[in-house]
């Protein structure tokens, strides 16, 4: 096949599209990217502290806590996000709480994923030894101290690749959001589809690219960061 000069090339079906027909379709999907990115970085923050305080949560020593950590976090891992999301944002208002679709998206995000976060940090502090423990202790330090100053530090570079997988996850279930009309990316794709159907295909192949070309940085920057924290460089 040789190359063309003009506007058009070849489609999978042998047919010929019009680079301006991604023309048109690029500037839409662009402005849902970063809705998407928005919520991904937002979302992420928020899921990385309920990660902590769900973690720590169920391998405290006051029963309670423990009891209500635990029960929060497999509830939350037990059912379906895309339900979850829909509670919020059409179940939630009958109750007198009617939250932004914004809102009600990135509460959904951080929550679930913030819940299996938590297994990510109780595993990996879990995984420090004993022996670390007892030395912070010979040593005089509060239980806040061992935590902060001897057992985190060690344990976050286990949590790393786990994290990283995560926020790859949290950023594909984005797409999700577009359910409740949050104007993101897959939002955008489907409003165009039903717009101009015929162009279908053209849209979602450039849907899966700009997730991809959001993704794969991401891949990236999360393998550099467990090089640069891994074993005997923290």
């Amino acid at each position: 096949m040789f190359l063309r000069t003009s506007l058009y090339y070849q489609a999978f079906d042998g047919g010929v599209i019009p680079i301006s027909v991604y023309a048109q379709i690029f500037p839409q999907l662009l402005e849902g990217a970063f809705v998407t990115i928005q919520l991904l970085i937002l979302s992420a923050i928020l899921g990385f502290l309920l990660s902590f305080l769900g973690g720590i949560g169920r391998l405290s020593r006051i029963d309670p806590i423990r009891w209500i950590s635990g029960f929060f976090v497999e509830f939350l891992r037990g059912t379906s996000l895309l339900v979850q999301l829909f509670w919020l944002f059409y179940a939630l208002p009958l109750l007198g709480i009617k939250l932004a679709p914004g809102l009600a998206g990135i509460l959904a995000l951080s929550l679930n994923y913030g819940a299996y976060g938590s297994e990510v940090v109780r595993g990996a502090i879990q995984s420090i030894p004993k022996g670390q423990t007892e030395a912070a202790i010979a040593l005089n330090m509060t239980p806040r101290q061992q935590m902060w100053h001897v057992i985190l530090p060690q344990a976050f570079r286990t949590m790393l690749p786990s994290f990283g997988n995560l926020f790859i996850e949290l950023l594909k279930g984005t797409a999700l959001v577009s359910l409740i009309t949050i104007p993101d990316m897959t939002f955008e794709a489907s409003a165009m589809r039903t717009n101009i159907e015929a162009n279908t295909p053209e849209i979602f192949t450039l849907l899966l690219l700009m997730y991809f070309v959001i993704g794969y940085p991401l891949t990236l920057a999360t393998r550099w960061l467990e090089r640069r924290f891994s074993v005997g460089r923290l």
